[in-house]
This record gives C-alpha cells, structure tokens and sequence, in this order.
C-alpha cells in the first residue's frame, strides 16, 4: 500500500509539473503575442480587439465601454455581490509634436517615464490613414565625431528626435508621406524569452498580467470552475495616463483588485521569482483586509510571496478610489525589473501570480 501511494504521489506530482509547465509556456507565447501588438495610451484598438476576439473564442461575454476598455463577466453563484479584477493594455508611447526643418521629428511622451529610456530605440509612426514608418529616437547631438557635449547634452524634448527611415531631408518631405502633428508613435518591445526562464521586452507593464487574466478566465473555462461571486474583468487601456480603470465598475463590485506589476528596485522587497502584494502605494494604503486575505491565501497555497510599498506608483484601483467608488481595492502582479524602461520577470514570478489569482477568484469575498 506504501509502495502503491508513493507511486501515485509521483504520478500526480509529475502531471502537476507538466500542467504548470504547459500553462506558463501558453502564458509566455500570450505575452509575446500582446507586447508586439502596439498600443500606446489613446490608440489601443488593435490589442482590445485581439483580446475581444480570445474572449470571445471562449464564449466569454464582453462589452466596450466609451473609453475603449473592455469588460468581461462570469456569473457565479452569488450575483449580489461582485468582484472585479482589472489589468491594462496600454503602454507608454509618444506623439509627433512638431516637424523638424531637418526632416526629424520631435515627440512628446505617453505616460511617466523619462526621455534616457527610449535613446537609441526603434519606433514606429502610425499615421491617420494606417500607413506606418520606421525610424530610430536619438539625441539630435549622437555623433561624438561632431558634438562636444554628446555625452553631457539633457535628454528632453528639445533635444531628442526621430531620424525617419524614409529618404526625408526637410518638413515638407516628411508631411508628403501624410506625417503630421498628433500622430501616434510606438516602441519596439524587443521581446525575448531566455532558456533560463526569463521574459524580457518592453511593456510587460502591464501586458504580461493581462495574459495571466486571459489565461485564467481559460482555465476557468477549461475547468468548468463555478465562482463564488460573479466576476467582471476589466481589460482597461488608460492606465498610463491615470484613469484608465475609475469607471464602469458595477455597482454590486465589492471588491476590486488591480493585477499590474510588482516595482523592483533599492529598498524594495519584490523580485523577479514571487509575486508582489502591494500594501501601500503613491495613494495610500491598500485595504487591510484584502491584503491579509490575499496573504494568507499565498501561505495556504505555498505560493512565493512578498509584501511591499511602491513609492512613485499608482493603479487602476487607486484610481477607482479617487473617483470615489465604494470599493474594497488591492493590488498585486509580477515583479518587474526595470519597469517603465526594458523590462524583465521571470516565469517562477508569472506562476507564483498565476496561482494566487487562481485561488483568490475561488475564495469569498472578505465581507461575506
């Protein structure tokens, strides 16, 4: 009998083995499709539109709202009380600001992040019509071989430009391809998945936790898994500028938890290998009691876990709460090194995040 239930304790642990391994390869082949998708603030209809269409391939209802944002629910058992689960599509991004006589383009910036992080990257040009052009972000003074100050020159607007690929020596070159002031413009992520389990690519922030959402509803789906409290998933596309999240929110939600990205850096305790819960933030405190909930099912499930403070942050939850909705709200996700620049995580991050969502979506609400 021993023998008999140690065999079986290997068989289960192995088909467990084999079911994470394929659900984080599924998930990692969803975040490189997402992240090569452009979709800076203000022109996300192509990535909704791919979400939309996974959704819908799971016969999942959705609906748009006028912002752009899509919404996904689930009825579950109790459908007075709801909860709401949210991550973002948008990325940051720029615009053409002006024109340049020398036939570059200077932009204007998308969402927080500073001009030294797109230096030397590939871009793409989205005109009005669709059409789309290449072109690489330098500083004006790159060359050492003519400019002094080439190292010491302020990376800001007056002195970073697009060189176009295109054969352009001055303005009137460039408004012939039909160029102008407005148009939106998109960073090559440069996704690469490593053998030893890293992702890296710009805009993990936050498409990496919208395919764990989109691989969760999968597996709910798959599972044939009746949820406790019907379940909207909010895939918002206004995050990056503040507000993508503080609207459309049914008034049965009780709680709401934004699943972004964990913050890595000096003083911090999330990494690339568990997944972060956020206690406090640029806003405030997280709710309590959510927190420890969100805690206590990490420890009862064995999942890698780290709490933490995010001090220049803020999240779609937060901004439901400044918008004045009367929610329980939290945060969790992935850590994410270098965010808002080339980001990178790792798939134990991923699994970890992946798990806590699973269990969390099958627990009770904290006021029931």
């Amino acid at each position: 009998m021993l023998k008999k239930a140690y065999r079986e304790g290997i068989v289960f642990r192995q088909r467990r083995k084999c079911r994470m391994t394929t659900e984080v390869n599924e998930t990692i082949q969803l975040i490189q499709k997402l992240v090569s998708i452009p979709s800076p603030s203000g022109n996300t209809e192509k990535v909704i539109g791919f979400v939309e269409r996974f959704l819908q391939d799971l016969n999942i209802e959705t609906k748009r709202n006028r912002k752009g944002g899509l919404i996904a629910t689930i009825k579950g058992a109790d459908d007075q009380e709801h909860r709401m689960l949210t991550a973002h599509v948008d990325t940051l991004g720029a615009m053409v600001k002006e024109i340049k006589s020398n036939g570059r383009i200077r932009l204007a910036l998308i969402g927080g992040f500073q001009y030294n992080s797109i230096e030397g990257e590939y871009c793409e040009i989205e005109t009005v019509s669709g059409r789309t052009y290449r072109g690489t972000i330098l500083m004006h003074q790159t060359s050492v071989h003519v400019y002094e100050d080439a190292g010491k020159a302020k990376r800001n607007q007056e002195n970073m430009e697009i060189r176009l690929d295109e054969k352009v020596k001055n303005a009137d070159d460039i408004k012939a391809l039909g160029i102008q002031v407005g148009d939106f413009i998109s960073f090559d992520p440069r996704v690469e998945v490593m053998s030893s389990g890293f992702i890296k690519s710009r805009h993990l922030d936050d498409k990496a936790s919208v395919a764990l959402l989109l691989r969760l509803i999968h597996r709910i789906q798959k599972e044939n898994i009746t949820l406790p409290h019907t379940t909207h998933f909010l895939i918002s596309n206004n995050e990056e500028i503040g507000y993508g999240g503080n609207s459309n929110i049914p008034e049965e939600t009780v709680e709401y938890l934004a699943v972004d990205m964990g913050a890595i850096g000096d003083g911090q305790s999330t990494d690339e290998y568990s997944v972060s819960i956020c206690v406090k933030d640029s806003s405030g405190p997280y709710h309590y009691g959510l927190r420890k909930h969100l805690a206590a099912l990490a420890e009862e499930n064995e999942i890698d876990y780290r709490l933490d403070i995010y001090p220049y942050y803020g999240s779609d939850a937060s901004a439901a709460i400044r918008a004045g909705h009367d929610i329980i709200h939290g945060l969790i996700g992935p850590g994410i090194d270098s965010s808002h620049a080339f980001e990178r995580t790792h798939e134990d991050s991923l699994i970890h995040t992946a798990n806590l969502l699973y269990h969390y979506i099958q627990s009770k609400l904290i006021t029931a």
